[in-house]
């Protein structure tokens, strides 16, 4: 869909969408449309229940005198509440009302809202960039497209006084967008499509966009000593994986930030098998990973002024003769042992040696690591929160003022030393799950912490807002990539302001 901006002027054809606040205030060049069809639109919003309000719309057909084929009054809320993030529902509501009624184009007029902060080059861009995320789909898989529900729409143009601020706005959104459908990308294809291998083959193409990536088999994570990460993957027969990104914005002796991922590209459990019932799901268990790779193409593609890098752990965790059993000890790259007492409690293995190699290796002023990495995580939280642990309180609080603002939000759990027995083993230095049921998601941070030494560290567990099985205005059904607009958000404010 392309998304174009120009000055006010009334089209000839397709959908014609009026912004209106709740006043039911109609907008300059509304009015003059209103003007030209003798009222047509002021008796609309008198007579009707409309509101004003996000989501209410008025939609005229065949509107005499005008060229064409409907007019959409569109709410976006009253002056009290317009944000941005209502501007960017307010994108992605439109495009779903258009793109259901066989409109191949559209125009968007967005003239000064009374009592708003935002000015109009503000609005449109992210209305825009509203409409964009909503209109993600993944259906390379459909051979039979005439019975899949296509989106008609083709193009959006954006009618604002300020054209040149508008597109300049828009033009940082739009590289995130492209981001965020990196990840929902990887995040959506099945495992038998993307595997250890196959992932790192499609982040080696984000040097064309100016990453530098570097690739590791399994004999060079030997050498390295990643016992961890090597022990997962031992009942697959897809190899696994090092990835490590590194996007160099900033001053030259900056310290990078550092994102880690858990890739884990499908997970059965390995011998701690998990039941069949929604198994398939588990191709989704790289989330993490697929963040990382989408926000570190965010970074490269809006010439982020900050020196980042990002590593992700690539494995598949299967069961077979050659599989890891409940029991095994491994021995990490920092030489420390972990008990294998559950082979399902995989990511945290993977994420062990992957943050030991990042601290190591690129000494960062910060590390945030994200994985898909507790089912506990999800009873506690659900789907609406994504879980935060820190050792770090500027950091945490850093993380949870992006999220607001971008609509991701995390909620700080503890992880402090009263749970250091929690994962204290009798024959190894730690085992990798808790005692019993309780503090599931804590004990695995427990474990991800031993394995930063003294850097600022934060471990955000995504498992319950990777996959959406409902629809939102900027989010379709499946993979949401949460995590990417939230970690662009916090590399501006701390690293580029």
């Amino acid at each position: 869909m392309k998304i174009e901006f120009s000055e006010p002027s009334l089209p000839r054809s397709g959908a014609l969408v009026l912004i209106v606040a709740g006043e039911k205030e109609l907008g300059r060049t509304a009015r003059a449309i209103d003007k030209r069809m003798n009222g047509t639109l002021s008796r609309a919003l008198r007579n009707g229940r409309f509101k004003g309000k996000l989501g209410d719309f008025i939609e005229i057909v065949e509107p005499v005198g005008i060229g064409v084929q409907r007019i959409i009054l569109a709410g976006v809320g009253t002056e009290d509440d317009i944000d941005l993030l209502k501007l960017e529902d307010t994108g992605g509501k439109i495009l779903s009302r258009i793109s259901k009624k066989g409109d191949s184009n559209a125009a968007i007029c967005v003239d000064p809202i009374k009592g708003v902060k935002f000015n109009p080059a503000m609005a449109a861009a992210h209305i825009a960039f509203g409409a964009r995320l909503s209109s993600y789909r993944f259906d390379v898989y459909r051979t039979n497209k005439s019975s899949v529900d296509l989106p008609s729409l083709k193009r959006i143009k954006m009618l604002v006084s300020d054209v040149k601020g508008a597109r300049s706005i828009f033009r940082s959104l739009n590289k995130i967008v492209d981001g965020v459908f990196f990840c929902r990308d990887l995040v959506s294809e099945p495992a038998n499509v993307l595997y250890p291998k196959s992932f790192a083959e499609r982040v080696k193409k984000l040097t064309n966009i100016g990453l530098k990536v570097e690739v590791f088999n399994r004999a060079r994570m030997e050498k390295l000593g990643m016992g961890a990460l090597l022990g997962v993957a031992q009942g697959s027969a897809n190899e696994p994986r090092l990835v490590v990104m590194q996007w160099n914005g900033g001053p030259v002796r900056q310290k990078p930030v550092a994102f880690v991922g858990k890739g884990v590209t499908f997970d059965t459990g390995g011998i701690s098998i998990k039941p069949s019932g929604g198994m398939e799901d588990m191709k989704w268990d790289m989330g993490g990973a697929g963040v990382v790779a989408g926000l570190m193409a965010t970074l490269a593609g809006r010439k982020a002024k900050v020196n980042a890098v990002g590593v992700i752990g690539l494995v598949e965790n299967m069961p077979s003769g050659k599989a890891q059993r409940p029991g095994d000890v491994v021995k990490t790259m920092s030489g420390k042992t972990i008990e294998v007492i559950n082979t399902d409690a995989e990511g945290r293995l993977v994420l062990a040696d992957a943050l030991w190699y990042t601290q190591k290796r690129f000494k960062p002023s910060a590390i945030v690591d994200l994985a898909t990495l507790t089912g506990a995580i999800i009873i506690a939280l659900g789907h609406q929160y994504a879980g935060l642990f820190a050792n770090d309180d500027k950091l945490s609080d850093e993380l949870v003022a992006a999220g607001k603002m971008v609509g991701e939000r995390l909620w700080r759990l503890p992880v402090d030393a009263s749970y250091d027995d929690d994962i204290r083993s009798d024959i190894a230095d730690m085992h990798n799950v808790g005692n019993g049921r309780s503090a599931g998601s804590i004990a695995g941070a427990k474990l991800l912490e031993q394995f930063v030494n003294d850097c600022s560290w934060a471990h955000l567990d995504i498992a319950g807002v990777t996959w959406s099985k409902k629809v939102r205005p900027t989010i379709p059904k499946g993979a949401t990539g949460f995590g990417v607009r939230l970690l662009d958000r916090w590399v501006l404010d701390r690293y580029e302001q």
